[in-house]
């Protein structure tokens, strides 16, 4: 259900702000396929990472909205009241990793499905700054990025599926479905204790840990 509404409302966001909508919505993907496309090779660049290199929350079609502000806007499970400047304070929303009903924006961190230090040290590190920028305020795929309770945010840190699953087991094959697709949309690699999680996690969700297509996204 939950991801339903945020499918939906994202749209309409997309479409209120003449954003792109993202046709790959209709198309399922199965993410153990996807998996099996990803490349496999060991972490490296952790020592060179900042998070300055990812530049956040901007706001791609000037509405008036950042891309945090557009994330609240889309999952909000009611209208959310927006504020002059696009100031978001109050709402209602359900944080999918814990199932927490919040009502209050702060109390909310919008988290990369994929975290921006996995990312680097998945191939990020190569990007030119335009693309990170990119990656870090993806709003073309709807499962790159996700509202949730700043404790899970912060207890998944920079964490993979193998370190870190959310406490809502309800969710969890959707949380390793999207994060094998945000990888293969960004041409990231998995590293091999990551992919023998994935692979056993994958085959004992079955369906319920598909997800929309993602789109391949140009790298430069």
């Amino acid at each position: 259900m939950l991801e339903r509404i945020f499918a939906s409302s994202l749209i309409a966001v997309f479409v209120a702000t003449g954003m792109h909508t993202p046709s790959q919505a209709s198309t399922v993907a199965k993410p153990s396929v996807l998996l099996t496309k990803l490349k496999v090779q060991a972490e490296t660049g952790s020592n060179t990472y900042k998070r300055s290199y990812f530049k956040l929350w901007i706001d791609a079609d000037h509405n008036g909205c950042n891309t945090r502000e557009e994330v609240l806007i889309a999952e909000g499970i009611t209208t959310v009241p927006i504020g002059a400047g696009c100031a978001i304070r109050t709402g209602r929303w359900t944080s999918a990793y814990d199932v927490q009903s919040i009502t209050v924006a702060r109390s909310l961190d919008i988290d990369h499905m994929v975290p921006l230090h996995e990312a680097w040290v998945s191939g990020a590190r190569y990007w030119n700054a335009s693309t990170r920028q990119s990656y870090a305020n993806d709003l073309g795929y709807p499962h790159s990025l996700i509202a949730v309770s700043a404790s899970t945010n912060r207890s998944k840190g920079d964490k993979d599926p193998n370190n870190w699953m959310p406490p809502s087991a309800a969710f969890a094959c959707q949380y390793v479905g999207r994060w094998v697709a945000v990888k293969y949309r960004w041409s990231l690699s998995v590293d091999p204790a990551e992919k023998s999680f994935l692979t056993t996690k994958l085959k004992a969700c079955g369906s319920k840990a598909n997800v929309a297509m993602p789109v391949k996204m140009k790298i430069g």
